[in-house]
């Protein structure tokens, strides 16, 4: 049975998306240890955020992931007229956040990687199939928003610095970090026996270990991604978050993060799509 025909008859579609993504949020916020990020322990790297401020933060999105879907179902398709309707309330999004966490930027790339996804599923609620999703996602992401402000984010900066590909990219593709690396180590980490908590912690790093996080390359430049990369890779060789060698290694990673000052806030944006995919029954 899939989670779509799980949703109360008397939920509204728009509502129940945006309960799921508030939901994904919440639980990466949640999810523990994660190396370098705000979790049930601390702040990690981070002197300006805190548990609290995450979940408040994630609950403050809930009207805009809803106005996002039901923008989605009354335009129907893919097209600049839905696009332009998503960059409106994606900014209003960010600028409610903002107000609830006094400036911070909470959760401005889950905003993007989420706002979309919930998009792309309000389309076509009838196809749960993970692949299909992002890639309807990516095709609105393609779409260039003409009232959109030029990129001026320590993101977009890293990209032009670095030449690498950003959350706008990242998106654009069909979110590979996320459907070819996160989303296949859940399934098999849970195969395995790691248990739940586990094998979103395998996800992550399995993220981690592929994505050029502009967070982190932005926190400690290609050093700390080279350290990020191979930190994560070694937890995962080692036998994952499960397995006491995986703990050991998953210790020595987040000491080595707190020492460059890196949170990889980019994996963990995408491990929060991936759980949302998750959560929506797409695998």
């Amino acid at each position: 049975m899939s989670a779509l025909t799980l949703r109360d008859a008397d939920l509204p579609l728009a509502d129940w998306l945006a309960d799921l993504a508030v939901d994904a949020l919440i639980d990466e916020a949640d999810l523990t240890p994660k190396p370098g990020l705000v979790d049930r322990r601390g702040s990690g790297a981070h002197q300006d955020l805190h548990l609290g401020l995450m979940h408040a933060s994630a609950l403050s999105l809930w009207p805009c992931f809803r106005q996002m879907a039901e923008a989605a179902q009354q335009h129907g398709e893919v097209g600049l007229p839905l696009r332009e309707a998503l960059g409106r309330i994606g900014r209003e999004g960010e600028a409610a956040m903002l107000a609830i966490t006094g400036g911070v930027n909470t959760h401005r790339g889950a905003i993007w990687a989420l706002g979309l996804l919930v998009a792309a599923l309000a389309l076509r609620p009838d196809s749960l199939d993970a692949h299909a999703i992002a890639l309807r996602a990516g095709r609105i992401a393609l779409i260039d928003d003409p009232a959109a402000p030029k990129p001026d984010s320590h993101g977009a900066d890293v990209c032009r610095r670095y030449g690498v590909r950003g959350a706008r990219e990242e998106a654009q593709l069909g979110f590979p970090a996320a459907l070819d690396h996160g989303l296949p180590q859940l399934r098999r980490s849970r195969a395995a026996g790691a248990g739940e908590q586990n094998a979103r912690l395998d996800a992550l790093l399995a993220i981690m270990a592929e994505l050029s996080d502009t967070c982190v390359l932005w926190r400690a430049g290609p050093e700390g991604l080279q350290a990020t990369r191979a930190g994560a890779r070694a937890v995962l060789v080692a036998g994952g978050a499960a397995s006491l060698a995986g703990r050991r290694q998953l210790r020595a990673l987040e000491a080595r993060l707190l020492e460059l000052n890196v949170s990889p806030g980019g994996a963990a944006d995408l491990l929060a799509a991936c759980l949302f995919l998750d959560k929506a029954g797409s695998l």
